[in-house]
């Protein structure tokens, strides 16, 4: 029996399924460990997300974003993991990766950038247009 929290049901709270599920996301996330990462606010009011991907080239990643959801991915050929070496000891992951982030309503992604084994995903949050609706009261006749 899964329990759900009883901030998102409150009958004040509609239409926060999505919200739930977003939480649930980042929970199972939080629990991968490879590769290790950082997340930083840089002074332009972004954020950076920072990966140690040591012995990946550039075709071997992948950026993507769906809906609210960045991933990366990591991606080995056979002859990057084993080749003609004797390893006395491996200490270097050679295995590949998905790590899942998830954005808030808004981000996006400036830009990546792969340098010294470390990946670089900037990270914005342009501000939102303020849109005021006026809905039309009818009278019922």
């Amino acid at each position: 029996m899964t329990t759900r929290p009883l901030l998102f049901d409150s009958p004040f709270l509609l239409g926060f399924d999505h919200t739930r599920a977003l939480i649930e996301r980042a929970a199972k996330a939080a629990g991968e460990s490879y590769p290790p990462y950082n997340v930083e606010a840089r002074d332009d009011g972004g954020v950076r997300i920072t990966l140690a991907v040591a012995g990946f080239a550039p075709d071997q990643l992948e950026i993507t974003v769906e809906g609210n959801q960045l991933t990366v991915s990591g991606r080995r050929g056979e002859a990057a993991e084993t080749g003609d070496r004797a390893f006395l000891h491996r200490g270097i992951a050679a295995r590949g990766f998905v790590r899942a982030f998830v954005l808030a309503d808004g981000m996006v992604v400036q830009a990546a950038l792969l340098e010294h084994g470390l990946l670089h995903i900037d990270l914005a949050r342009p501000e939102p247009e303020r849109l005021v609706q006026r809905i039309p009261i009818r009278t019922a006749e």
